[in-house]
């Protein structure tokens, strides 16, 4: 059964991925993992699925993928989820592109709990033809009711003790309208941060809250330069990439992320 998987969907982690490109979608839905209260705080997701990744290629093949992270400590299996409208280049040869991304959280107690989602998950993908059609997919309430139809699958197909839960869960109508609201209220902002010697940091972004609060933020460059991510006033900021220019003149491109609910604008 893919509890964890309509756990994130109940909980708003599942978003369209700003670009395609691995690694940004990589960061982006670490970010969203790192809010979870109940992740310790410096908890580094995205260097600990690089590693990962590093060993083994996460590639489910039909446009889906699965990275996860081990992380060293007890807690709950999470996991967020990305789709790519245009397809992400995954590195594995003579496989489609990897259209939906299932990032997992992996605790030491959730370990064989991780192998049966996983497990679960490849059998659903291979037997549901719905799954292998992922480049026909027009929108991100589409990409929702794919995931619900597959986890609803699963538990039909999981014996008398899941068909059981599934009394217990909301129908596909009642779940929707629930979740819909912080899908939609997700923002994405990208943003630019230029830095160097003896000049104060510039920060380019259309965002007028952002723009205000990171004017104000005096240690943004430097925490941006030296671990990647900073958390300001509701967001997190992640850099993407650097430029390095003459003069000491560095360029950092980066997007921020957070929930409008909290949202001043």
């Amino acid at each position: 059964m893919l509890h964890t998987i309509l756990q994130a969907l109940e909980d708003g982690r599942v978003i369209e991925l700003p670009d395609n490109d691995k690694k940004d979608a990589f960061e982006v839905l670490a970010s969203l993992l790192e809010a979870v209260p109940s992740i310790p705080a410096g908890t580094d997701i995205v260097g600990a699925v690089l590693s990962r990744e590093s060993i083994s290629n996460t590639s489910l093949g039909n446009g889906w993928a699965c990275p996860h992270a081990p992380v060293p400590f007890d807690g709950e299996l999470l996991c967020a989820i990305g789709w790519s409208p245009q397809g992400i280049k995954y590195g594995k040869q003579d496989e489609p592109l990897v259209r939906l991304i299932i990032m997992f959280v992996v605790p030491e107690n959730q370990r064989s709990r991780y192998i049966k989602e996983v497990s679960t998950l490849v059998k659903v993908i291979e037997k549901h033809p719905e799954c292998r059609n992922l480049e026909n997919v027009e929108n991100l309430n589409a990409i929702r009711l794919r995931l619900l139809d597959m986890a609803n699958f699963a538990m039909e197909n999981g014996g008398p003790d899941t068909r059981a839960k599934m009394i217990e869960l909301k129908t596909k109508a009642a779940v929707i309208p629930a979740i819909v609201p912080e899908f939609e209220n997700m923002i994405i902002e990208p943003l630019m941060i230029i830095s160097g010697p003896g000049i104060e940091p510039i920060v380019l972004t259309q965002n007028k809250e952002l723009f205000d609060i990171t004017k104000e933020d005096k240690i943004l460059a430097t925490v941006i330069a030296e671990k990647n991510w900073h958390t300001l006033n509701g967001w997190r900021i992640v850099r993407r990439s650097s430029t390095n220019y003459q003069a000491d003149i560095v360029v950092y491109d980066c997007f921020a992320i957070r929930s409008a609910r909290n949202s001043t604008v």
